[in-house]
């Protein structure tokens, strides 16, 4: 560890040389990814200065006990010293997990695909409070959602939809999600009083970038039609919806949610060239099976992760085993206390696949 900890002090200080070099300058692109590298190494730098500064500090109590002979200045120099090494553990800490190999996708826009699974009209019901959740959720983090797409089941609930989430680290948070959520709870049209059980699943995707994967638009074919639902005085009146279908794959994606068929099929090309990519991804993951051990939440939409019980007003998440009976907040918006222990798990994790646990 602290051989690459050097080698980071050692490539800040090149970075800084080549920032303030002309040529640089010169070159916006080049310019740009020095700065984002600087600022992603300094917190490694500044956390290994601290740990430094906490050595020094341990070096100089044991010294000065070595030859120390009053009893209230020992007890003091003890308690320093017993402070400097807790404090030296947790920054050692800290710097193995901000060594860990970064996600590429962690700062990436996400899509995210809500579909009702076992329970009829009840798991719709639940899928669109699903999304509401995650909208919310997003709210709270500065972040942009926009709904590309919905299938309604005519009382309020979603059979499906896909929306994009834009903003700084979203899908370093959302990531987490991927998986059935399974809801208990007495429908309203329930009137015998009886729980009920039903599903719905969550797929997060990373918005992929045409550097990311090329999508060969001659393997696609576009269809126009007529949106509908809300969207404006031109909804109904025109072909703006499009739907997108790529022919190898038979992957099908709509979006209605703009009045300019241009821009919904922008959408589109996003939406499908992010499935694509969240695809090979996946095939990856299933030929690194070690990786995907190591890993909290594959992504696989298949594994049951969560179960929200409203009798009881308990959410559990079986991968960690974790269960808080603050259910209103949770389907508010309130996620960070799930999403954080589920964070902190998946890095346990990977520190322990790495030796360094």
């Amino acid at each position: 560890m602290f051989e690459q900890l050097k080698e980071v002090k050692e490539r800040l200080e090149e970075i800084v040389r080549l920032l303030s070099d002309a040529d640089t300058a010169k070159d916006p692109a080049r310019l740009q990814s020095l700065m984002k590298e600087q600022a992603g190494l300094l917190p490694v730098a500044q956390a290994y200065n601290s740990w430094q500064k906490v050595q020094e500090t341990i070096q100089d109590c044991q010294e000065m006990l070595s030859g120390e002979k009053d009893e209230d200045m020992r007890s003091l120099l003890k308690e320093e010293l017993s402070g400097a090494k807790d404090r030296m553990e947790e920054l050692e800490q800290e710097l193995r997990i901000m060594l860990l190999p970064k996600d590429p996708n962690d700062e990436k826009n996400v899509v995210v695909e809500i579909r009702a699974g076992v329970g009829g009209d009840e798991a719709a019901l639940f899928a669109s409070q699903v999304y509401r959740m995650y909208l919310r959720y997003a709210e709270t983090h500065g972040w942009k959602v926009e709904l590309t797409s919905v299938s309604e089941n005519g009382i309020g609930g979603f059979k499906e939809c896909v929306f994009l989430v834009n903003g700084k680290g979203a899908y370093s948070r959302l990531k987490y999600e991927s998986g059935v959520h399974r809801v208990q709870r007495v429908p309203e049209t329930e009137s015998g009083g009886r729980i009920h059980t039903s599903a719905c699943t969550v797929a997060i995707m990373p918005q992929a970038e045409e550097i990311d994967f090329h999508l060969d638009l001659n393997e696609c074919h576009f269809d126009v039609f007529r949106a509908s639902g809300n969207g404006g005085q031109c909804v109904n009146t025109t072909d703006s919806a499009v739907r997108l279908v790529h022919e190898p794959t038979g992957i099908v994606v709509s979006c209605q949610d703009e009045k300019s068929q241009l821009k919904n099929k922008d959408k589109a090309i996003k939406i499908l060239r992010s499935i694509l990519y969240q695809k090979e991804l996946m095939e990856r993951h299933d030929a690194e099976a070690q990786e995907r051990r190591s890993q909290i939440g594959s992504g696989d939409r298949s594994e049951k992760i969560r179960t929200y019980n409203f009798p009881q007003g308990r959410v559990t998440d079986h991968r960690i085993k974790l269960t808080l009976y603050k259910i209103d907040q949770i389907m508010n918006g309130d996620l960070d206390e799930l999403i954080d222990p589920l964070i902190a798990a998946d890095q346990a994790a990977k520190l322990a696949g790495s030796g360094e646990g």
